[in-house]
């Protein structure tokens, strides 16, 4: 399989933009069409997105976009190699990891601006030498036992919204 390829190699956020309020991190996706949904709810909400590579297609990818449809020029996005060269540009302390496996749900984590959140792939999820589920940073979404996983972007959705809940930095 050939690297995927990105024309998106520097962040669309300029000097003199304030932070943002929260941060999406995508460990190696590998479904373009939650990418693209993903991208614009981080749109709907002034949140950036982080994409660890390599991930699994071309940003050129006609699904990507239709996904995130014309608001893709409005995300602020930036791509990195690897995530050793993340956790060098956001403060890990601030990290929180989404695992059906975490003891800890969304609801009783302590969120507040500048959080950062950290999805892994869609089939097989965060690595354990990223993500212990036993850590107080890893959290959940409660579901009942019929359902074995939501979808990521929908997952990404509802963290998204319940940090603006909690924050309140949108009217």
């Amino acid at each position: 399989m050939d690297q995927p390829t990105s024309p998106i190699d520097q962040s669309n956020e300029t000097a003199s933009s304030p932070p943002p309020p929260v941060h999406v991190v995508l460990y190696q996706p590998e479904i373009p069409q939650n990418t693209g949904n993903i991208g614009r709810s981080c749109v709907a909400v002034g949140a950036k997105l982080w994409i660890v590579q390599p991930a699994a297609f071309s940003f050129e990818e006609k699904r990507l976009r239709r996904a995130g449809l014309d608001y893709w020029q409005h995300l602020d996005i930036e791509m990195v190699p690897d995530w050793e060269t993340l956790t060098t540009r956001l403060d890990p302390a601030r990290f929180y990891f989404l695992s059906r496996f975490a003891k800890r749900t969304l609801w009783d984590a302590p969120l507040s601006v500048g959080d950062v959140f950290v999805f892994g792939r869609e089939t097989s999820g965060l690595p354990a030498q990223i993500m212990d589920p036993e850590d107080e940073r890893a959290v959940r979404l409660p579901t009942t036992s019929k359902v074995r996983s939501l979808n990521l972007a929908t997952t990404a959705g509802i963290v998204l919204f319940e940090h603006v809940r909690q924050c309140s930095y949108l009217g």
